[in-house]
């Protein structure tokens, strides 16, 4: 497959673009080689400026749940855009967005539109540690809820320790201020609670996690997380960025029963464009200015192009869509599961909806440390082989896949069979 142009773009990027790259996985250093430069996307198909065609497992990591340049969601954006960029004062769509949201989430009552994931989550523990007047922030290791500066910390040895700074440019005295966890550990969780807490603000989690790949709840996590954030005074944040309409019309809410007090949303809410949002409960929110003493603004928060583009998305979530993600996951979970298991291969796919994972290790992957303990070699050729074969996956074993309802048949069958040579079945 010829990639010229793309060596090419990658050689002037590298030398005015931090690593080439304005994300750092773009990059490719996980499974080695260099990016195809993408030049426009339709359907479930991506094209690089050598005219390459893949089959996109990527999906703008996420958000294009209805497949890439939507005849709909592109039109509405149009005409938009057509009578302003952006006005920095308050729009009907806006309010149109919010009371579609919480259509969706019972457990959201407030909700404030920003331009990220990371603002939504960064915002959400902000106003939970207004709230409670509270410092000290719960997280698990290998949940990914933005780079803001609290969370980017590790997990410490034994049950839980002060996080120490995963990022240089993080100051201790921040990262001192965040405990981590395992995921799913419950027994942990109850037991830090016991000794600290009176100092817990939140506790926050992926309630399907993404960053390590697709990882489910054990029965009963989501559950013991609310409740000991009830019991304690503590404010429960679900960061359905990644999950949120993707796993049901409402999340994994709508999927496992399970309201938090706040919910962070990005992704497929803004329909492809910048957008976030972060809400919940009414007197948590009501603390958010001008209502309460928690600052927050955004110069382009509530942008009307990507608020359009959301709401257009959101109104196309219908029954008969998530029945197709499903189908079309089943039958992609199957066929790896097969590729994987003729190739002689210790694997298992894990899946919930449309988000899919093959982890090459004896499952279930349960936390980071499983996930952290698979084959990475093998999945680094599993990842050039499909590339070479027309198939984009996630460039990194820590990422989990996307299907859209722009995926047929055929494309999952062609997918299948790329991963079979890929792993030598």
């Amino acid at each position: 497959m010829n990639r010229t142009r793309s060596q090419a773009l990658f050689e002037r990027a590298q030398k005015v673009i931090v690593g080439g790259v304005n994300s750092p996985v773009r990059a490719f250093r996980a499974v080695g080689g260099e990016p195809p430069f993408i030049k426009r996307a339709q359907g479930s198909r991506l094209f690089d400026e050598d005219d390459n065609e893949y089959i996109d497992y990527v999906g703008t990591w996420g958000p294009a749940i209805l497949g890439h340049a939507d005849a709909e969601v592109v039109a509405a954006v149009q005409n938009t855009v057509a009578s302003g960029l952006s006005f920095g004062a308050p729009t009907g769509l806006e309010v149109k967005l919010a009371e579609a949201v919480i259509e969706a989430y019972p457990s959201v009552e407030l909700l404030r539109c920003v331009s990220s994931g990371t603002e939504a989550t960064m915002s959400a523990i902000r106003v939970a540690r207004g709230y409670t007047g509270r410092d000290v922030l719960i997280k698990f290791e290998g949940c990914y809820h933005g780079h803001a500066d609290h969370l980017l910390v590790k997990a410490g040895s034994g049950l839980a320790t002060f996080g120490e700074p995963d990022s240089a440019g993080v100051p201790e005295g921040v990262a001192r201020t965040t405990l981590t966890l395992g995921y799913n550990d419950m027994s942990g969780l109850e037991a830090l609670f016991e000794d600290r807490g009176e100092e817990i603000a939140a506790v926050i989690v992926e309630p399907v996690a993404g960053n390590m790949g697709c990882i489910l709840p054990r029965e009963g996590f989501l559950e013991a997380i609310v409740a000991l954030c009830k019991k304690h005074g503590a404010v429960s944040i679900f960061d359905e960025v990644m999950c949120g309409f993707r796993v049901a019309r409402g999340g994994a809410q709508e999927r496992y029963g399970v309201q938090p007090d706040l919910t962070a949303l990005g992704k497929i809410v803004g329909g492809g464009m910048p957008l976030a949002v972060y809400g919940g409960r009414r007197e948590i929110m009501e603390k958010i200015a001008p209502l309460g003493p928690v600052y927050q603004a955004g110069t382009l928060s509530g942008n009307p192009a990507a608020v359009v583009a959301g709401l257009t998305t959101l109104r196309r979530l219908d029954a008969p869509l998530y029945q197709r993600l499903e189908a079309r996951g089943q039958q992609l979970e199957t066929g790896l599961c097969s590729a994987a298991a003729d190739a002689g291969l210790t694997a298992c796919v894990q899946r919930v909806g449309s988000m899919i994972t093959l982890f090459f290790g004896a499952g279930p992957i349960d936390n980071f440390a499983d996930s952290a303990a698979c084959d990475g070699d093998i999945f680094t050729r599993f990842h050039r082989g499909l590339l070479e074969r027309g198939v984009y996956w996630p460039p990194s074993r820590y990422e989990a896949a996307f299907i859209s309802g722009a995926h047929s048949e055929d494309d999952i069958a062609q997918t299948i069979a790329a991963a079979r040579a890929a792993l030598g079945a």
